[in-house]
């Protein structure tokens, strides 16, 4: 259920409206945009008398939301979110590149693709410390030594780093972490992400390989109802009956998720198609769909790569494709201001 407070209505009899709602075991989601103020009410609401709160001075109207994400609905908050990561931004009209290998190999690995992505425009760092893989006998990258060579990275160039957390028991050695992501494998692993939203840390959110829409929306409500706002979310492709392609990039997921939600989407074209070659044309098009930002595999050497290889670009391809998503954001940006 949805208030929307009429303008200009005095605080204190908001103060009171408020409190009067929470004394009846609902919590309360506050939103003031620049148009109107909305009251988010979360929990169960069907004991609360709708012409109790119509009535209400500072009430203009009481809306029923029928669908079971509320705090990512964008109906419980109109505006757009905005993630600030070390003095960048995610969301809100700010476009964000992440950018660098599969996973953490060697320290001069890492610091080689951190130098290039970054000297090319990526504003994060992206590396696998801890590697989910479908067969037990590939690489399961560095673990701690990755998380270790991933900061000295950050340390060396300034980008906030991005990496996958595999369980809830790995939470305090994430506390370094800026922005920790949660794999398509894991979507649905409610207790990795009940305990993400006791976090203040953002979250990279990425959909499950044949998660429905509505799924995601409920595995990012998870972590918002922990009291962590901060989930971005993230395309990857999802799996379908094409074989020419690992999966299928849904970029359909980006105007839904502008739609439905109010949380910044991220498009992975790397692990969507699979392939090096289509990583260009996928981000071109993520860039012209209005996604938020993308995040592309980069390695100084795909071919030697011990992980994802033929999906990575090379650090020249990298610069290359920079090159061209620059202008196409400035250009998108160039019509929303005239």
């Amino acid at each position: 259920m949805i208030l929307i407070l009429k303008p200009q209505s005095e605080q204190t009899k908001i103060d009171l409206l408020l409190e009067q709602i929470e004394n009846q075991g609902v919590s309360i989601h506050f939103s003031k945009g620049e148009t109107e103020t909305i009251v988010g009410l979360v929990g169960d609401t069907t004991h609360l008398d709708e012409d109790w709160l119509r009535a209400n001075d500072v009430v203009a109207d009481v809306r029923r939301v029928s669908e079971p994400y509320k705090l990512a609905n964008r109906r419980f908050h109109p505006e757009d979110t905005k993630i600030e990561v070390a003095g960048r931004i995610i969301g809100e009209g700010h476009f964000a590149m992440i950018a660098g290998p599969c996973s953490v190999e060697t320290e001069e690995q890492i610091i080689c693709v951190a130098n290039a992505v970054k000297k090319s425009g990526a504003a994060f760092l992206r590396g696998g410390a801890f590697k989910p893989r479908t067969s037990p006998y590939s690489f399961q990258g560095l673990e701690g030594e990755g998380l270790r060579l991933l900061k000295i990275a950050r340390r060396e160039t300034g980008l906030p780093i991005v990496t996958e957390i595999m369980s809830e028991n790995q939470l305090d050695d994430f506390a370094d972490v800026d922005i920790i992501q949660v794999g398509a494998r894991n979507m649905q692993n409610f207790r990795l992400l009940k305990e993400l939203g006791h976090s203040r840390k953002p979250i990279l959110l990425k959909r499950g390989l044949s998660s429905t829409m509505e799924e995601l929306f409920m595995s990012a409500e998870y972590i918002l109802a922990g009291g962590n706002p901060n989930v971005i979310l993230c395309e990857r492709g999802i799996r379908t009956f094409e074989k020419m392609i690992r999966n299928n990039l849904d970029i359909s997921a980006v105007p839904i998720i502008k739609a439905k939600s109010h949380l910044p989407v991220i498009i992975d074209p790397s692990h969507a198609a699979g392939i090096a070659w289509m990583v260009e044309p996928l981000a071109k098009t993520a860039v012209a769909a209005g996604a938020d930002g993308l995040m592309i595999e980069v390695h100084n050497n795909p071919a030697k790569a011990l992980c994802d290889g033929a999906q990575s670009l090379n650090p020249e391809q990298f610069d290359h494709l920079m090159v061209d998503i620059k202008r196409r954001v400035a250009f998108e940006e160039k019509i929303l201001e005239g």
